[in-house]
């Protein structure tokens, strides 16, 4: 598992967890290949945060899911602008931070067959005990 993180990008958390939630758990090219043909100011740049997370991990983009993708809110900028009668507005400009993990497709697999195999078992264990309480 390979991580990347960009900070105080100058973009709204809101806006970009737009995007974000799009390519959680895709495969990270075609993630890429999405992202790429969204309008979004936002798709660009968590599209670089990907490629950045895959290289970190020396792997090769076909290879690897995006287990997770995170946009967490940082500081906001203040600015001011005249107004009417020599008074001023406050404008905000919010910056986030963006947090990609991908993971090899194989380890993704294993581990949901792994919970997928426990489920069954429990399943199993529980149907047993319905089976036997009602017996007696």
């Amino acid at each position: 598992m390979s991580r990347a993180v960009l900070k105080y990008v100058r973009v709204s958390p809101t806006k970009a967890r737009l995007v974000a939630r799009e390519v959680q758990g895709m495969n990270a090219e075609q993630a890429i290949a999405a992202l790429e043909f969204m309008p979004n100011k936002a798709a660009g740049i968590i599209s670089k945060v990907i490629a950045s997370a895959v290289a970190n991990g020396d792997y090769e983009p076909e290879e690897v899911v995006i287990t997770s993708c995170r946009v967490d809110k940082a500081s906001v900028m203040k600015r001011w602008r005249p107004r009417a009668r020599g008074t001023a507005t406050r404008i905000l400009k919010p910056t986030s931070h963006i947090v990609v993990e991908v993971a090899e497709a194989a380890a993704e697999e294993a581990k949901s067959q792994k919970a997928a195999k426990t489920a069954a078992k429990v399943a199993a264990e529980a149907s047993e005990n319905n089976d036997n309480g009602k017996d007696a």
